[in-house]
């Protein structure tokens, strides 16, 4: 069955047409739509076959503009291109299946530019919430969205107020408990490789493994800075052609890269070099991703709880909704995962 007015294009049914169809009121379709509860399961199943067969889809946009918010939360991510966010994502969407909500996705690719455009158009479309790991965790922006009524909750940073709720991780632990095992293991001088002049959570990381170090009675010269552009995979691969071409003196024993890419491309440098891991350069990643205990040496790596991380940010957005809520800032504890990558 279709709806075709004389001498139209068929058009969508509406629930008007559905009610025609099934024999009952506008209001008993709202309820299947809305309330099914209400409705007897005799009329509910005469209102469904009715939409089956008219091929009804529910306008959620007007609902929307009555409603004067969605049903829809967005998530912008750094770096769609890293697992480690797809992971916190699939534990956002944990928690909003089951309070019936979508869930929309963002990538900002790191780009300030960007990451304003999609908060911009996010708030147009009347999201209940944004939840965002930001290029800048204290960028107005987020401080003007949330006044204006659209709560956002920061994920993987903390900022340096209470103006929003945040979950994060200590990078600051996680680059000291990475680097002292790197010690125990016997390595004095060890290289750091990530872009810690641009990323807070690389910055913290940096650190830790300086703390470590400090606490072992090292001087800070023994972490040699490789630094790189970006967190990806290509980048591990430059910095171990760098690495490798130190002199033999000065070359690091080891390695903490800020990320599990980074490590997964250093390790792919050192198979191209033939130089053995960990025999020639023991190497430690972070994030523990699907793909570090996968690799052909498998990766010591400190594994954040990717999918607790997000699931209870969004727990977090869906409170804000709730009286006498206070913003909170939720802080994990990363754990080291030991694997062939730094042990003789």
């Amino acid at each position: 069955m279709t709806v075709q007015e004389s001498g139209a294009e068929p058009r969508s049914a509406g629930m008007k047409d559905v009610a025609a169809a099934a024999g009952v009121s506008l209001g008993t379709v709202s309820n299947v739509l809305n309330r099914p509860d209400r409705v007897s399961p005799a009329t509910r199943a005469k209102v469904e076959t009715a939409m089956a067969e008219l091929r009804f889809v529910r306008n959620e946009s007007a609902r929307q503009l009555r409603a004067g918010r969605s049903r829809v939360l967005a998530y912008v991510m750094l770096d769609g291109s890293n697992p480690f966010f797809t992971d916190v994502a699939a534990g956002m969407e944990d928690a909003t299946d089951e309070s019936d909500l979508s869930l929309f996705l963002c990538n900002s690719a790191h780009q300030p530019s960007r990451e304003a455009a999609y908060l911009g158009r996010l708030e147009q479309q009347r999201v209940q919430g944004i939840l965002i790991t930001p290029v800048d965790p204290d960028a107005p922006l987020l401080r003007e969205i949330a006044r204006r009524g659209t709560p956002v909750v920061v994920v993987d940073r903390t900022p340096g107020g209470t103006t929003h709720c945040s979950v994060a991780v200590d990078d600051v632990y996680g680059g000291e408990i990475a680097v002292r095992h790197l010690i125990e293991q016997g390595h004095e001088r060890i290289a750091f490789i990530g872009n810690h002049t641009t990323v807070g959570q690389v910055r913290d990381r940096r650190l830790g493994a300086l703390r470590a170090l400090r606490a072992a009675g090292l001087d800070a010269d023994r972490l040699v800075d490789l630094t790189t552009s970006a967190l990806t995979v290509a980048d591990g691969r430059g910095a171990g052609e760098r690495l490798a071409g130190l002199p033999s003196s000065i070359r690091p024993t080891a390695a903490f890269c800020a990320n599990d890419l980074v490590a997964l491309g250093l390790l792919q440098t050192c198979a191209n070099l033939r130089m053995r891991v960990p025999e020639d350069l023991a190497i430690a990643g972070y994030d523990d991703i699907e793909f570090a205990a996968a690799a052909a040496v498998p990766l010591t790596s400190v594994r954040q709880p990717r999918r607790r991380l997000g699931r209870t940010a969004a727990e977090l957005l869906l409170a804000e909704s709730e009286p006498g809520h206070e913003h909170r800032q939720v802080v994990f504890t990363p754990e080291l995962v030991v694997r062939a990558s730094t042990l003789h």
